[in-house]
């Protein structure tokens, strides 16, 4: 696997659909998106879960205990399988190849 996407999910309903959706629709099509929820106590977890049902070979979601952005990304690092990890932040989107171009640099350097 090319890459494991780690979102850190916290009270962010509003944007969350919006940030996972972005994560979707990149071209690469060798990665996994890991949807880390820290506790959230609003709507949260149900929409890291619908997404997970409806992409199971894609998204899996980590439910912790809330402790903090640090703790979040280490466990989404702890499950990630990618040669290269992208942490976004779940109010946060990308534009359209974004990733891509990025992962194309970096290769160049590795």
């Amino acid at each position: 696997m090319k890459l494991s996407y780690i979102v850190p999910v916290y009270k962010v309903e509003k944007y969350l659909n919006e940030c996972i959706d972005s994560i979707l629709a990149q071209s690469m099509d060798d990665y996994e998106i890991i949807l880390v929820n820290d506790g959230s106590p609003d709507n949260c977890p149900a929409i890291c879960v619908g997404y997970e049902v409806r992409y199971p070979d894609r998204i899996r979601v980590v439910h912790k205990k809330n402790g903090g952005l640090a703790s979040a990304r280490n466990a989404g690092l702890r499950v990630a399988k990618g040669d290269y990890i992208f942490f976004i932040d779940s109010d946060d989107f990308l534009k359209e190849d974004r990733v891509k171009d990025l992962y194309e640099a970096a290769v160049r350097f590795d």
